[in-house]
């Protein structure tokens, strides 16, 4: 029986088997990480990975979630903040002193720029409350994306050995927080300023820390991390064609040479594969019209190997005739997408307008 999946809604053919390293022809893709992962946004599944599973600390790529939870309350009341004696944190700064005044979305720029710790725990204070209170919001969310193997204990991402994830869980995070405007205008930008509020004639300029933005073409965001006990930790994204790509390394200390790597892998072998809007005319019995338009509404289409390019074959299933009335709502047919007479995606047919009986 072949397998098929909506288009419509977005889901698509299982690309490779899973986290698991993986060839293309002769070319095998490894790298120097504890574990990594790659990621395939559009269809959903890991394309490759070594040890994804396994938890491991993740340094500040923790403050993905900090600055997601950050912006999205930002969304709801950007309102200003007073940075006090509390927020304060060890490691990488925004430099923040006590009784500077900013806001919460400029927090979010000094977390995915500067990765400043103490940017992350005055979001983490001033959305929730306490750091405390923090990590269960942080918790309650990788729950709800599925990030099974994930703990979070602090919003800066500094030590604890019940702060972890893995490489897998990482990917689900940032396929999320690319969804967020906010968030992937701030992390796809090489620099931004901030003008605070107190002190009012203050303005810094702060440099993203993601060399890959400029090393790799399609390279549209991510977050650096490192502590001592973490090791060299990477998540970024890269976007070609419609194709998002994820990579994620934990412990690496080449990770701008492995992410280059991966996306160059998932690039050449696979593809964005769109099949654009399809319409037809049908005949419709018992209807004030006697014909209806019929179609499927690409909404992104589907993922293949390049290898496979030119050879997705469609085939339309559709009544001779429709009888009234007919709803935009109610499918009438469907388009079966084939390769190799393999069913590797549907796409459903709806009247474009309603028909009433006559």
């Amino acid at each position: 029986m072949k397998k098929v999946v909506s288009v419509l809604l977005a889901c698509v053919i299982l690309l490779c088997a899973g986290r698991a390293p993986a060839s293309a022809g002769d070319d095998t893709v490894t790298a120097s990480a504890r574990a990594f992962a790659l990621y395939c946004v559009n269809s959903g599944e890991f394309l490759l990975g070594v040890n994804a599973d396994e938890r491991l600390p993740m340094a500040s790529t923790t403050k993905i979630m900090t600055a997601l939870l950050t912006l999205e309350e930002a969304a709801r009341d950007d309102r200003v903040i007073t940075f006090t004696e509390d927020m304060t944190a060890e490691g990488s700064s925004m430099y923040l002193n006590v009784g500077e005044r900013l806001t919460l979305s400029d927090l979010a720029v000094g977390m995915l720029m500067q990765s400043g710790n103490d940017a992350a725990n005055a979001g983490a204070i001033s959305v929730a409350g306490s750091l405390e209170d923090f990590a269960d919001m942080m918790n309650a969310r990788a729950e709800k994306l599925g990030m099974k193997d994930t703990h979070f204990v602090t919003p800066s991402g500094l030590d604890d050995d019940e702060h972890y994830s893995t490489a897998h869980d990482m990917a689900l995070l940032m396929a999320e927080a690319m969804r967020n405007e906010d968030f992937a205008r701030i992390t796809g930008r090489t620099s931004m300023n901030v003008t605070f509020e107190e002190p009012a004639d203050k303005t810094v300029s702060y440099p993203n820390h993601n060399k890959l933005l400029s090393l790799y073409d399609g390279c549209i965001g991510g977050k650096t991390g490192y502590t001592d006990a973490a090791g060299r930790c990477l998540v970024t994204c890269a976007e070609r064609e419609g194709l998002r790509l994820i990579a994620v390394t934990l412990d690496d200390g080449d990770d701008w040479d492995d992410h280059i790597a991966l996306y160059d892998w998932g690039f050449e072998n696979y593809a964005a594969y769109s099949p654009g809007d399809a319409e037809y005319t049908a005949d419709v019995v018992g209807g004030v019209s006697d014909t209806a338009i019929v179609s499927a509404h690409d909404t992104g289409g589907f993922v293949i190997s390049r290898a496979d390019i030119g050879k997705v074959k469609s085939t339309v299933y559709l009544p001779a005739f429709l009888y009234a009335p007919l709803s935009p709502d109610t499918a009438v047919g469907e388009i079966i997408y084939e390769i190799d007479g393999e069913g590797i995606a549907e796409a459903k047919l709806y009247p474009r307008t309603a028909v009433e009986y006559k």
